[in-house]
């Protein structure tokens, strides 16, 4: 028997390679966890957080997104734009006026250009950056759901966006927002293994969008909520997002819970996208309804 011990440099890269085995082995349970109460247990409410918004970071910024993936988040709405070089970007509105300490349009400026300005926070210069779709998928590879909200209507532009999501093998992580549900089937054809959201603006719309094939989950509006309708739903398997964005949320900042157990006497939704995350992953688990 050899006895020999074994060169220093073998026995660190020994270790490493365990350790990142360890860490893959985790990540991936992270989000199995997650997909599997995605699929599985309608009961759990599932939390959006609106651009990653928090307390701590601007919004659609990459410390938002990781603090969201901290306090245990499930779902992040992310806006893409594109800059005058043609990259992807993270950024809601079309020109970087009130989110940056820069002035213009998003597609004014090439990638290395936007990368010179600064988000903005409750007023102050941050020392974040614009991020790229990219950056964002590298980040939460693994670890959270992404919400897409498309700000661009070319379809090069969203061959694009599916090359990236299929280079890191991410399609399982990603809910693609669609405004007008027809051009599912188009979006299907280019991957089917990227989940579509489609928005239904009425009761008619949903009985539409259940006629097309894999939809997991529809946007609906509280204006036609009906329990009998959105039970339906649920029970033939469909995810319902609703916003408390505004009304909400808004009630919820001047009375704690007074908001959320306001929007929850609609008690056949399990999505909810939020601009106070934190506080409704709290309430949720107060009345068992989140992992």
């Amino acid at each position: 028997m050899n006895s020999k011990r074994k060169p220093i440099w073998f026995r660190v890269t020994l270790i490493f390679i365990l350790l990142l085995g360890f860490f893959a082995t985790a990540q991936n349970s992270q989000l199995d966890l997650l997909l599997n109460d995605y699929n599985n247990h309608p009961e759990h409410i599932l939390v959006a957080a609106h651009r990653a918004t928090n307390p701590h970071y601007p919004e659609n910024s990459l410390a938002a997104i990781k603090e969201s993936i901290a306090i245990g988040v499930d779902i992040v709405e992310i806006d893409i734009r594109k800059s005058k070089d043609g990259e992807l970007v993270i950024m809601h509105d079309k020109t970087i006026d009130r989110t940056t300490n820069g002035k213009g349009r998003v597609d004014d400026y090439s990638l290395d250009q936007l990368k010179q300005f600064n988000l903005m926070f409750q007023g102050k210069t941050t020392t974040e950056q614009i991020p790229t779709f990219e950056e964002v998928l590298q980040l939460t590879k693994g670890k959270i759901l992404l919400d897409v909200d498309f700000k661009l209507e070319d379809e090069a532009s969203v061959k694009q966006t599916y090359a990236l999501i299929e280079k890191y093998g991410m399609e399982n992580q990603i809910i693609f927002f669609l405004y007008d549900y027809p051009e599912t089937p188009q979006f299907q054809k280019l991957n089917n293994d990227i989940s579509i959201m489609p928005r239904a603006y009425s009761k008619k719309d949903i009985r539409a969008i259940r006629k097309l094939d894999d939809i997991s989950i529809i946007h609906i509006d509280e204006s036609y909520y009906t329990k009998r309708t959105m039970r339906r739903l649920i029970n033939s398997g469909y995810r319902v997002w609703i916003n408390a964005l505004g009304k909400y949320d808004e009630m919820e900042r001047i009375k704690k819970n007074s908001g959320f157990d306001s929007l929850l006497t609609k008690k056949y939704v399990n999505v909810i996208q939020t601009d106070l995350p934190k506080e409704l992953l709290d309430y949720l688990r107060s009345k068992d309804l989140h992992r």
